[in-house]
């Protein structure tokens, strides 16, 4: 890809944060009004598809908007589904996915055929697995597994989830337990 065209997708993708952002107000869904407006691009980032970060600018917070470089190819849909998940982040109470940002999610989804939900798979998004971007030594280092439903969580580097299973719960419901 060009960089012109890099250029090109991310005036684009900057575009489709205002339009989810405008979206999200004729719902009355209370975003914040401190919205970066430009969407920053990770082109490391491969387990995830966005990031909302919330950073003090001028004795202000001020939320930052990421996606990840592998959806600047997806349809504009996908990415205003992602962005849309990023954004609901900034409403109060909404910094997690828990019920009120549910709540919110599943407006969207009923109203503009969103399908925004805590996590989703290159699959989900018909993207297919990106399997060159993975590093050739890409393994798991760690593996979580769901003690009732038996749902796997690899990863690879250390995290809370790898520390701490015992405070996660599968979306089942179940415990978790880190394996190895």
């Amino acid at each position: 890809m060009t960089k012109h065209k890099i250029k090109q997708h991310i005036n684009d993708v900057d575009s489709l944060l205002g339009q989810v952002i405008a979206e999200a107000k004729a719902l009355h869904i209370p975003i914040s009004k401190k919205i970066e407006p430009h969407v920053y691009i990770n082109t490391r980032a491969r387990s995830r598809f966005g990031c909302c970060k919330k950073e003090m600018k001028i004795l202000e917070a001020v939320f930052l908007i990421e996606i990840s470089s592998l959806l600047l190819t997806s349809p504009g849909t996908i990415i205003k589904q992602t962005l849309a998940h990023e954004v609901l982040h900034t409403c109060s109470g909404c910094h997690n996915h828990g019920a009120l940002w549910n709540q919110y999610a599943d407006l969207m989804n009923k109203v503009y055929g969103y399908n925004i939900k805590r996590t989703a798979t290159y699959e989900e998004l018909g993207l297919g697995k990106p399997k060159a971007s993975l590093p050739k030594s890409y393994e798991a280092k760690y593996l979580i597994i769901c003690n009732s439903c038996g749902t796997k969580f690899e990863r690879t580097r250390m995290s809370p989830l790898v520390k701490y299973p015992q405070r996660y719960h599968c979306k089942c419901g179940g415990t978790l337990q880190r394996k190895k």
